[in-house]
């Protein structure tokens, strides 16, 4: 039995049920579910994509959508360019229709090689091959491979001639579940005999792992300028980290007052806070809140990109996680 026939009779009978994107040859579920599942666990995907279908069932309702409204959905979800990118392919997709194969799928905003693989072989029996995190780890380990380009081209050769919905379940399945990265189930493998890193002991090596550097450290301090019960938020650029959404004013600490002014204020009183930090892939960030009790010089209706709002209100918008934890603290 061949590497496809084998990962495919272990898919029937061990692979994972009942998620909520299976069982269905919508486009915009299954390209949906891929966007979501891009660098992120299953566990934590489904809640959002169970609200996301309920908000949006179909691509129209997701492309009418505000950026502000999508983001505030995604909030908490992480790499936020995954959804500022997903509501400007849903807007491409509601003018001219999805896509019908990999390689018009591809061209959409935020969707690389592997990914629309996957969503045409899911949405329309596609022979396509995959190649994400996972199925390097499997490929890598099974064929004794260390290079992206002999990956995609033993991922091409290994294609099946039927079920290649089937096939392409059974390797993620296969690398989220038992060949994962530390202390692999080899006993519960389909190719654990034909496996080379099993064979040679090079398990632990394959694939490569990548040379970790020290993450580098950064530092802001962020304003929470608060009056009569609301606190101020500011729109960030994209692209940016956190780009879209809702976030307190950043400030060096020299330039304070130069912020405030800016920003219309005046200082009655400061307290800092205790520090946050947060983990992107390239760095961490050290957080130091201020909490400004201010008046407001500007009366004015809010400027774009600001709002002043209850803290409910804040906790409602479209904001990350680091934020989310400070408001959760000045709530009463």
């Amino acid at each position: 039995m061949v590497f496809a026939e084998k990962l495919i009779a272990w898919q029937q009978r061990h692979g994972r049920r009942g998620l909520p994107w299976q069982g269905t040859r919508d486009p915009y579920r299954i390209w949906l579910s891929e966007v979501m599942l891009q660098q992120t666990q299953v566990s934590a995907v489904i809640p959002y994509y169970e609200r996301f279908l309920a908000r949006f069932p179909t691509v129209e309702a997701l492309a009418a959508a505000s950026e502000d409204e999508v983001l505030r959905l995604w909030s908490g979800l992480g790499y936020y360019a995954r959804g500022r990118n997903l509501h400007a392919a849903a807007r491409q997709i509601a003018a001219q229709g999805f896509p019908k194969n990999a390689n018009q799928i591809e061209a959409l905003p935020g969707v690389g090689r592997s990914t629309a693989a996957a969503i045409a072989a899911f949405a329309f029996g596609e022979r396509a091959a995959i190649l994400d995190g996972n199925v390097k780890r499997v490929l890598a380990r099974c064929f004794g491979l260390e290079t992206e380009k002999a990956l995609w081209q033993q991922a091409e050769c290994l294609l099946p001639s039927r079920d290649i919905e089937t096939y392409t379940q059974s390797l993620m399945d296969l690398g989220a579940t038992v060949c994962v990265r530390g202390n692999p189930r080899c006993e519960a493998c389909p190719v654990a005999d034909q496996c080379i890193a099993r064979r040679t002991g090079r398990t632990a090596e394959l694939p490569a792992p990548r040379a970790r550097k020290p993450l580098p450290q950064k530092a802001v301090t962020w304003l929470v300028l608060r009056q009569n019960g609301e606190i101020l938020l500011e729109k960030r650029p994209a692209p940016g980290i956190w780009g879209g959404l809702w976030s307190f004013p950043e400030a060096d600490e020299k330039d304070v007052g130069v912020c405030l002014q800016r920003l219309g204020c005046e200082m009655d009183s400061a307290q800092p806070l205790a520090p946050l930090e947060h983990g992107f892939t390239h760095f961490r960030l050290q957080i130091r809140p201020l909490l400004c009790d201010v008046t407001r010089k500007n009366l004015r209706v809010d400027e774009p990109g600001r709002l002043w709002l209850t803290l409910p209100a804040a906790a409602a918008a479209a904001i990350p996680t680091p934020v989310r934890t400070l408001l959760g603290r000045l709530a009463p």
